[in-house]
């Protein structure tokens, strides 16, 4: 086990906007598109047109990672700019109308928005997903369980989305609830054992409700195409950092949850809940949420919560050289989130007289300056 390499992707999405208005592009975005997917052959489409997605291949180093990802930001937000675009990694788009977007073409979206109707149109939404290789793929359920409690540690961290349709929201963090419209979202459910989850996904299938498992939009699920477990509650993250901080924990915590198969190993539906509760808390603040601790039966300062969790993986990060991502965890905190400077890019354009619409396209502004480092 102390021998297998954990190797990790990261899966990126990002919004276009029009470079003058701010908002939905006025034009077809096809020209952008046709040309990325020749200079970048690693880039993928999203639900929806106004979207673009980027992975990294499989690796073990962080620092791999982060340079193929700040390449293939600096060549979207180019690519971007000679179409009159701008390009962001946020989990909302702060100014654009749902009702307003173009589908992608293709019929996996054509059929995922037959589905679900409206809520497929509304789902004007970026995440980041970070696939982790586990030694043994049939444990993956049981791992799946045991990871629950740390999600809403790691969705806080990347919380980008405190905007949706051109108004506030008052959470840091709202795409989980424009997601959450669909059906299968959210937390996974307690699986017993491999065989348990197998029988769900076989019963569903039958059903008609899913072509395959990939159909399962849960925050985090075994892969179908590969061995690896999906961490998929992120928001995307606006800083580049950012997101191989929370890549690096997420792979620290399937290590530390495989060497230690009796952590977290008795978990129930209290479980299942208080996590539940824990990711609207994190929703709703961000990293000034007080996290409830089911051991203690009392709500901890954020802070306290993270530093138990970096206590709990410090042999982890030291195996898997990821040491420094990992500790920037507490940057993030001190320092705050995206969500955070959104926000306080809004109000000081408000404080400063500007409308609500005026300090929105600040905030986008700093959202494409900061994703691609210009």
């Amino acid at each position: 086990m102390t021998a297998h390499s954990y190797r990790f992707g990261i899966e990126e999405e990002y919004f276009l906007a029009d470079a003058e208005t701010r908002g939905t592009p006025r034009r077809s975005v096809k020209p952008f598109h046709t040309e990325a997917s020749e200079r970048l052959p690693e880039i993928g489409r999203e639900m929806l047109q106004c979207q673009v997605e980027v992975c990294t291949p499989p690796s073990t180093e962080f620092s791999e990672a982060r340079e193929i990802l700040g390449r293939q930001r600096d060549a979207l937000g180019r690519l971007a700019k000679e179409h009159e675009l701008l390009l962001f990694a946020a989990g909302t788009h702060p100014v654009s109308d749902w009702a307003r977007q173009l589908p992608t073409k293709g019929e996996r979206y054509r059929g995922i928005l037959r589905d679900v109707g409206m809520a497929g149109r509304r789902s004007l939404i970026c995440g980041m997903h970070v696939h982790v290789e586990v030694p043994d793929p049939q444990a993956r359920v049981d791992l799946m369980n045991r990871l629950l409690p740390f999600q809403p540690l790691l969705f806080a961290l990347s919380a980008s989305s405190p905007f949706w349709q051109g108004k506030p929201t008052g959470l840091t963090a709202y795409r989980l609830s424009a997601f959450g419209e669909l059906p299968r979202t959210g937390l996974p459910q307690l699986f017993s054992d491999p065989d348990a989850y197998e029988r769900y996904v076989r019963i569903m299938t039958r059903a008609g409700s899913i072509q395959d498992a990939s159909f399962l939009w849960w925050s985090l699920r075994p892969s179908i195409k590969f061995p690896t477990l999906e961490l998929r509650v992120a928001d995307s993250c606006t800083r580049l950092e950012d997101a191989l901080t929370v890549a690096a924990l997420f792979r620290c915590l399937v290590r530390c949850v495989v060497r230690r198969p009796d952590l977290n190993a008795d978990l129930d539906g209290v479980s299942r809940a208080l996590a539940e509760e824990n990711l609207w808390r994190a929703q709703r603040s961000g990293t000034e949420a007080e996290i409830i601790d089911e051991a203690s039966e009392d709500a901890l300062p954020f802070a306290d919560a993270l530093d138990a969790m970096l206590a709990l993986i410090d042999a982890d990060a030291d195996a898997l050289g990821c040491g420094e991502e990992v500790e920037r965890a507490r940057t993030i905190v001190r320092e705050g989130t995206s969500a955070d400077r959104q926000i306080a890019v809004f109000e000081a354009a408000r404080e400063t007289g500007r409308t609500n619409r005026q300090g929105l396209d600040d905030v986008v502004d700093w959202l494409s300056e900061t994703t691609c480092g210009s």
